[in-house]
């Protein structure tokens, strides 16, 4: 059995499972001195608060302790291929200040990176807090990321980025942990925390300029052996299969089915388009071609959908990205596929939605990666100890 230490009793204050000292001695079974001991370290790092008086069997009330969400801040950065969005939370992954941009991906990892130090830099002057302040960093990246490095792997539409060391390049500047995963995953790490928690399986689909997928399986982010689990954006569909996709190969989803493939496809017919955002102007304005090529694009990703619903047999979809906020007009697309191909079974208590946490669920999502790592009981065994 592994020790408990301060780090265990944080996670019992922090779940509400335990509140007083005496609650905690009952839990874990360690003696009050002990107890105590851990506590006062805990309360010594502004780990936790005294919340006031609790009700007590007898005598004077017992003191019930919360935990500090103030304690520390994290920043977080959702890098997409166009536009990306930074932000700085407390540790309930409270947004306390953000900001979007256009910013290209293809500008390379040292001007991205560098535009971000200044914009975190920024937001901790706007939130009165300084580079100390901050127990880590997560950065989401629209590509594939091997996440026990944070260096991208090969990734498609990020020119230059391929295996750079970016959490090295950050500390070279800040002490802080620097956590990078897939910006998918950071967003179905939100959708779940946020709004789905009793959900154990759950698949998020990022639909926007790429389409990627990320897995909760038990209540935990999948990312699979290399951290390229559900890249389904390059999986072939029967629809279009002479189409070229941008990673070289024929008829993928993302080829037919992504802002830029339908943002061609609209160009073709002398529309004036060039990304996502403008295929969702045109959907808003009742451009019917616009309209129809968003419904067939959901048809084209409830066909993969439908494969890995009868294979996964999640509990919810979520649909989110930038082409999500066409609504029901890409969503029944979705519904129409999967409910058709898939085993009565599977579907049977199958939730499938739009995304509810917004524009702000990659940088809510890559705030979670981080608070999870430095909240861990031996990150904060280490921190008490160190101090």
């Amino acid at each position: 059995m592994e020790p408990v230490g301060a780090g265990a009793l944080l996670a019992l204050l922090r779940s509400g499972q335990a509140q007083t000292r005496a609650e905690l001695v009952q839990l874990t079974g360690l003696s009050r001195s002990t107890v105590a001991q851990r506590v006062d370290a805990l309360l010594d790092h502004h780990w936790i608060v005294p919340k006031g008086d609790a009700i007590s069997s007898g005598g004077r009330p017992a003191v019930s302790f919360a935990f500090n969400a103030g304690a520390r801040v994290v920043l977080s950065a959702d890098v997409g291929t166009t536009q990306t969005r930074v932000a700085v939370t407390d540790l309930a992954t409270q947004v306390l200040a953000e900001r979007s941009h256009d910013v290209a991906i293809t500008e390379g990892p040292e001007y991205v990176l560098k535009w971000l130090v200044q914009e975190f830099e920024t937001l901790l002057a706007e939130t009165g807090h300084s580079i100390t302040d901050v127990c880590g960093v997560g950065i989401g990246l629209p590509g594939p990321v091997d996440h026990t490095t944070g260096r991208p792997v090969n990734p498609p539409v990020m020119s230059g980025w391929d295996g750079f060391d970016v959490p090295g390049w950050f500390q070279h500047r800040w002490k802080a942990p620097v956590l990078v995963d897939k910006s998918v995953n950071m967003m179905a790490l939100s959708e779940h925390g946020a709004l789905s928690p009793q959900v154990e399986h759950l698949l998020f689909v990022n639909v926007g300029t790429e389409i990627s997928c990320g897995i909760i399986t038990e209540h935990r982010l999948h990312r699979g052996a290399q951290g390229a689990a559900g890249d389904i954006g390059h999986i072939q569909v029967t629809t279009a299969p002479e189409r070229v996709c941008r990673c070289g190969n024929l008829g993928c989803l993302e080829a037919v089915a992504s802002g830029w493939a339908i943002a061609d496809r609209l160009r073709d017919l002398g529309e004036d388009v060039t990304d996502s955002r403008d295929v969702l102007r045109l959907v808003r304005t009742g451009n019917a071609a616009a309209m129809q090529m968003i419904r067939q694009a959901g048809r084209d990703i409830g066909e993969v959908l439908a494969s890995l619903v009868n294979f996964f047999n999640p509990g919810a979809i979520v649909i989110g990205g930038a082409l999500s906020d066409a609504g029901e007009h890409l969503l029944a697309g979705v519904r129409e596929v999967i409910y058709s191909r898939s085993l009565p079974l599977v579907t049977q208590h199958l939730n499938i939605r739009v995304r509810q946490t917004g524009d702000r669920a990659g940088v809510v999502g890559a705030s979670l990666m981080v608070i999870d790592h430095v909240l861990s009981p031996a990150a904060i065994d280490r921190s008490v100890a160190d101090a």
